[in-house]
C-alpha cells in the first residue's frame, strides 16, 4: 500500500508536484535558447507524434525570444567560437523554414475541385495535429485524447512544476487500490494515478550536440522550459519593457 499523508494529497489523490527552480521564473527570469532548442528537439523527437501545439506557430520560433531568433551560421569567428547570426525576420529564418517544411498542413484555399490541398508547412502556419479528429487521436491512444500542448504548463495547476514532475512520476509501485487496465500506466501525480501515455522519456532516446547530459531528468526539464515558452512566447519582451 502507500501511505501519503493527507497535506501531500491533492486533486483527486495526485501527489503535489515537486517544486523545482526555473530560470524563467518571475519578473526578471528569462528563458535560456540553448535550452529551448533542446526543449524543441525533445517536444519534436518524442512528444509532436501524440500531441499537437495548434496556437504556436512555427515562425514563434524565430521572433525575439524564441529559441531558433539567433542560430550557427556554420563558421567560427575568430577566436575558435561559432559564429551566430540573428534574423529580425523568422520569414527568411533557414532554421525556421526548415522546421516548418518538416510538417504537412492543410492550405486554408481548397483546389478548383474543392479537394483540401496539402503542402509543406512555412513559417505563418501554425503547428498542425497528428491526428486528423478526435475520433483518430481516440482510436490510437486506448480512447485516451492527448492533449494539446500549446498552453498546457498555463492550463495545470503548478504549471511547470506539474508537467515536470507527472514527466518524471511513472512507478511501477502500483498502489493496492489502483487497478490499471491493458495499456495503462501509474502515475502518482495524476489524478487517480491512471494515464494511458506510456512513460514518454527513455535515457539516451534524444542525442544532444551541446554536450548536455541524456537523461530523463534533463529532458524533462528542458521540454517543460520549451513548453513554458510556447505558452507565452512573448514573455521575454514584456519583461524587458
Amino acid at each position: 500500500a502507500l501511505a501519503v499523508s493527507a497535506p501531500a494529497m491533492a486533486a483527486g489523490d495526485a501527489k503535489t508536484p515537486e517544486h523545482h527552480h526555473w530560470h524563467f521564473a518571475g519578473p526578471f527570469g528569462t528563458y535560456d535558447p540553448a535550452q529551448l532548442q533542446r526543449g524543441y528537439q525533445v517536444y519534436e523527437q518524442v512528444c509532436s507524434s501524440c500531441h499537437g501545439m495548434e496556437l504556436l506557430s512555427f515562425r514563434n520560433l524565430g521572433e525575439k525570444g524564441g529559441p531558433f531568433r539567433i542560430i550557427p551560421t556554420g563558421g567560427t569567428d575568430s577566436h575558435g567560437h561559432p559564429e551566430m547570426i540573428e534574423y529580425s525576420d523568422p520569414n527568411e529564418n533557414p532554421y525556421v523554414r526548415a522546421i516548418a517544411a518538416q510538417y504537412i498542413v492543410v492550405d486554408d484555399i481548397p483546389d478548383e475541385f474543392g479537394d483540401p490541398v496539402e503542402r509543406p508547412g512555412e513559417p505563418k502556419d501554425r503547428f498542425p495535429s497528428p491526428y486528423a479528429n478526435d475520433r483518430q487521436a481516440r482510436s490510437v491512444n486506448n480512447n485516451a485524447l492527448p492533449p494539446d500542448l500549446s498552453v498546457i504548463v498555463h492550463a495545470r495547476h503548478y504549471g511547470a512544476d506539474y508537467v515536470r514532475s507527472l514527466l518524471l512520476g511513472y512507478s511501477d509501485d502500483v498502489p493496492y487500490d489502483v487497478e490499471l487496465g491493458d495499456g495503462q500506466y501509474y502515475n502518482e501525480y495524476f489524478a487517480g494515478g491512471v494515464l494511458s501515455m506510456a512513460p514518454p522519456l527513455i535515457e539516451g532516446a534524444v542525442t544532444y550536440i551541446d554536450g548536455t547530459p541524456e537523461t530523463v531528468e534533463q529532458y524533462a526539464e528542458d521540454v517543460v522550459a520549451f513548453l513554458a515558452w510556447a505558452a507565452d512566447p512573448h514573455a521575454d519582451a514584456r519583461k524587458q519593457l
